[in-house]
This record gives C-alpha cells, structure tokens and sequence, in this order.
C-alpha cells in the first residue's frame, strides 16, 4: 500500500480466506526518498486535468512505471527477508497510488501496472480496485470498513466502534454487528506535512512536536468546518487535493502554531462526523501515521470524549501497516468474488465485487 501521505510502500502478509482473518503474517517497509516523493508530487499536481482514467500523459506515465517497480522491489525484499516462499503467495493485493479521485465526475486513478508487476513477481495480482464502484455511482472510498469489521469482531470493547485511520486523508468505519458504515472525515496528515514541508522542509511534524507547543487558531477551523462537505451525510469521500494549503486560506502563522491549528483541524473534523454516525462511538480505535503523533492523539481524546480513544497498535493491531493488511485481505475477496463495497460503506447501489484479476504469464 502506497497511500496519500507518500511516504512509502508499506507490505504485509496475512493468512486469510477473505472472510475470517486466520492470522497476521510479518510486516515491512520500502520508504521513498526526496526525489521519488517530488516526482508523485508533481504527478499528483499534472493529474489533476485528467478526464480520461486510462490516460496517463507527461510525468505520470515516468510515475506509474515507478510505482510499479517500487512495489515490485518492495515485495521482492520483504519475501527474501521473511524467508517467504513465491509458491505460499496465493495473491499480492496493490493499491497502487491514487493521483485523482472525483467520484462526482466518475473519475479515480491509481496508477500502477497491475499486469507488469504480477510478470515481474510472477504471483497473481489484484489491483484497480476502486474504478468498478466509481463507475456504478459510488465513492469508491474508503475501501477498507469491511476488513475494519473483520478486525473489530477480535477486540474486546464496548460497541460501537470506530476504526480511524489517518493518513494524508482519514477515514472512519463504523461497526456494531452489522455492515460497517464508513467516509472520510476531512483532512489526515496532508495538511500538516505540506505546512512543514514549506515552513521547514522538514517531511512531518515528528511526533507532533511542534504542534504540541503551539497555540491553535479556533476560528480558522470554524471557518474550514463551515465548508458543505463536512454536513454531508455519510457515505463522503475526498481527494487529497481538496484541502490542500493553498485552498485553506491558512493565515499567517509561527510553524508551531500552524502545526498545532492544522493537527486540530483534523481532530476537530472527525469530531464533526459523529452525528452522522448512527450512534455515537464509544470506543475509537486509530491507526495509520496519525496514531503516531501523540500531540494529536490527545486533541482526539479531547474532542472525542467520553469515547476511549487509543491505537491500533494498543489493541493489538499494526497502525503502520493495517492498509497494507487490508488490501492483502481485499486481494483474497476479489479473488473469491466476495463483494468490498457496499451502500453504506461507498454508496454504491448494491454489495459490490471489485478489483482486476493479473496473473503472470
């Protein structure tokens, strides 16, 4: 999994038959570096004037054959290093990485080669695994509340409870027994790291500590709260471009209180969500790079109270890598034909199938 924040290719291993998680293999990490990370910059920024999902013009071509072989590369690492053999692999899941996503104009792009990286790792492959419920009227995000659900049925806690995940966008699933309801809530880590990407050219505010020594600006997160997509009803979803810096309208501010106003924005907007919810939350499990930052874990328990708040390494799970999870486990319901999307979870019209098949020659 290679995800809005742009840090890496997350990988991990999980035993399962795309229903019941058996067990959770080990995990691993490939991390990009300056000049990779400027280059899905700059083909998130061309990829904005695309209309045709199959076009992939100027630097995105350059970005995908990367992606590609950074997954590839990944893989190949981690099977070497955990000793893993080719012929235990029954499938790879890969996102791949999301350049542009406009459900609205039924448009989301993941680029990556899904049929060149089943040849390279000769393993089968499933990949694009959004574009079928994009197409039938969904959001086609977020794709994760049904292994969410897999996993909350394994944890002792008072229902209902929401699995948080944060990354450059976060997410929510909602769970109590039956389909998971899910959305994005707003903005996850993107704000924060683009803020201390310029103020700084530092990549992240290193376990939220310049937030933590700031002053936050409420009136500018009641001005950003106020926009119509935070009264949408559940099912929502966003492209890492819709709150960006330079649409914000972000005053002027030190780094440690832009960090400390962009970390409670996103606090305060999944605060925002719970009415939306069926019933409030009463436990808040968060994972992804936001659980690492524990400036804006205690903004969460802040606004989420009286709820628990805690990781998902806590309880038991990987907050690092619980997408890369997901996806190994979305792989195995494509394969299998089981449905994951659903109408409360995307949108779309029914329980939906998704994903494309690759397998090497």
């Amino acid at each position: 999994m290679s995800g809005t924040s742009l840090d890496g290719v997350d990988v991990a291993a999980i035993e399962t038959d795309g229903e019941q998680i058996f067990s959770f293999g080990p995990t691993g990490y490939r991390p990009y570096s300056d000049d990779e990370r400027a280059l899905l910059r700059q083909a998130l920024a061309e990829a904005a004037a695309l209309t045709d999902r199959t076009s992939r013009p100027g630097v995105l071509a350059e970005a995908e054959a990367f992606i590609t072989r950074a997954h590839a590369e990944a893989v190949e690492a981690f099977l070497d290093a955990e000793g893993i053999a080719r012929d235990s692999v029954t499938i790879v899941g890969f996102h791949g990485q999301t350049v542009i996503h406009k459900p609205h104009d039924r448009l989301t792009v993941q680029i990556g080669n899904g049929a060149a990286l089943a040849e390279r790792l000769g393993l089968t492959v499933a990949y694009d695994f959004r574009a079928a419920d994009v197409a039938a009227g969904g959001q086609g995000a977020p794709l994760v509340p049904i292994f969410h659900q897999a996993l909350a049925r394994s944890i002792d806690r008072p229902h209902p409870i929401a699995v948080l995940n944060i990354g450059g966008v976060a997410n929510v699933t909602w769970v109590d027994g039956g389909d998971p309801v899910a959305c994005d809530t707003g903005p996850g880590n993107a704000l924060i790291d683009d803020f201390m990407r310029l103020k700084t050219g530092a990549p992240l505010d290193r376990d939220g500590d310049q937030a933590a020594r700031g002053t936050v600006d409420e009136a500018f997160i009641a001005r950003v709260l106020a926009r119509p997509f935070f009264d949408l009803p559940c099912p929502k979803s966003l492209d890492r471009n819709d709150f960006a810096l330079a649409n914000v309208d972000l005053p002027e501010m030190s780094v440690a209180d832009g960090a400390a106003t962009l970390s409670a924005l996103t606090a305060a907007s999944v605060a925002r969500v719970v009415p939306r919810l069926p019933q409030p939350p009463k436990a808040w499990i968060v994972a992804g790079g936001g659980a690492r930052n524990p400036t804006l874990m205690k903004m969460l328990a802040a606004r989420l109270s009286p709820a628990s708040v805690e990781t998902a390494d806590a309880v038991g799970w990987s907050s690092q890598s619980i997408e890369a999870q997901a996806f190994a486990y979305l792989a195995m319901r494509t394969l299998s034909g089981l449905p994951i999307t659903f109408p409360r979870t995307t949108g779309a019209p029914e329980a939906m199938s998704g994903g494309v098949i690759a397998r090497p020659a």
